[in-house]
């Protein structure tokens, strides 16, 4: 089969396209032939070993894909040949196969191709998880999203509009916040252009009940002082680099509640939770209320070159390789 390669660490251009033996299928396993995958900033770090877990060299990047169930393990009994499905996990999704637990991929819905598919689910479900039972958004609340921009900030733009929440977006160029108010943005503000904490003061004169942030670094501390008496901030990630360093004065003076959130913990602690959620957010992909916006598409052999335009923060929304188009 034809897969993208890392064979040692390093940045995108490290990744090269090639034969490779195909993944063996184990116990509880099933075989997916992969139409597309989606391209996230962590494939990014695990190239350069900077995640937070490392993958020895060689493998096959991508952690996020969609297609065709074409062979099952023999105890294997939720899916069956045929199935079309999605799946991620921390590598293997920039092939022609992948392999993985039959009990954690997702049947896609009727009328939602496999791009979409890619697109939807790590980003969606983080933002879904977050807005549902982190932060708790109620409907006509205030919510600044930072990175409105990129995959989960944009899914969370989406979703809290959805949940009826007045969203402010925070991305770095104007194309951007144009397709944050596409999704569902009421205003968008550019940080770029200089001294955030006081455009949100302009924009949000009453303050902001929740801010999510996917992005951390300088962006965290003005966003936190433009909540209310009691808003709810939420860390989701350090997309900067930077993890922020939040004056804890602001917590005693605000009255905030920060909380974080991590996939695999919210899964552990709240499994009641993360299967509600998870069938409410398909249910939204499933009637079209919310489809991801793919702002860029490349095909396998340019594996490399759609891990730098994300590296690089070009992408806007979610991007795709088409690996079977």
């Amino acid at each position: 089969m034809r897969a993208a390669l890392c064979r040692a660490y390093g940045p995108p251009e490290v990744v090269t396209v090639e034969e490779v033996p195909p993944p063996e299928l184990t116990d509880g396993q099933a075989r997916i032939a992969v139409q597309a995958a989606a391209v996230n900033y962590p494939d990014v770090l695990v190239l350069a070993d900077q995640y937070q877990v490392s993958v020895p060299p060689p493998f096959v990047p991508g952690s996020e894909y969609a297609g065709v169930v074409t062979e099952v393990a023999g105890d294997v009994t939720g899916v069956a040949v045929g199935d079309r499905v999605s799946g991620s996990h921390i590598v293997g999704a920039f092939a022609e196969e992948a392999v993985g637990v039959a009990r954690q991929l997702t049947r896609i819905p009727d009328g939602v191709d496999a791009a979409d598919a890619a697109a939807f689910g790590v980003a969606h479900r983080t933002a879904q998880h977050v807005l549902r039972s982190i932060a708790e958004v109620q409907p006509g609340e205030e919510m600044i999203v930072l990175g409105a921009g990129g995959g989960v900030g944009l899914a969370a733009v989406q979703l809290g509009a959805v949940l009826g929440a007045t969203v402010t977006a925070v991305a770095s160029s104007n194309e951007k916040l144009a397709v944050a108010e596409a999704n569902g943005a009421t205003r968008g503000v550019n940080h770029a252009d200089g001294d955030l904490r006081g455009q949100l003061k302009q924009v949000l004169p009453g303050g902001a009940d929740v801010v999510v942030d996917p992005v951390g670094g300088p962006l965290a501390e003005p966003a936190l002082r433009a909540l209310h008496y009691g808003g709810r901030f939420v860390t989701v990630g350090y997309a900067a680099g930077e993890i922020p360093r939040i004056p804890l004065n602001l917590v005693l003076l605000k009255g905030v509640t920060i909380k974080g959130f991590q996939f695999i913990d919210f899964a552990m602690h709240h499994p009641e939770a993360m299967a509600r959620n998870e069938r409410d957010l398909f249910q939204l992909l499933a009637d079209k209320r919310v489809v991801p916006h793919i702002g860029a598409t490349f095909p396998l052999d340019e594996a490399a070159a759609a891990l730098r335009y994300v590296a690089d923060g070009r992408a806007i929304g979610k991007v795709v390789l088409e690996v079977a188009p």
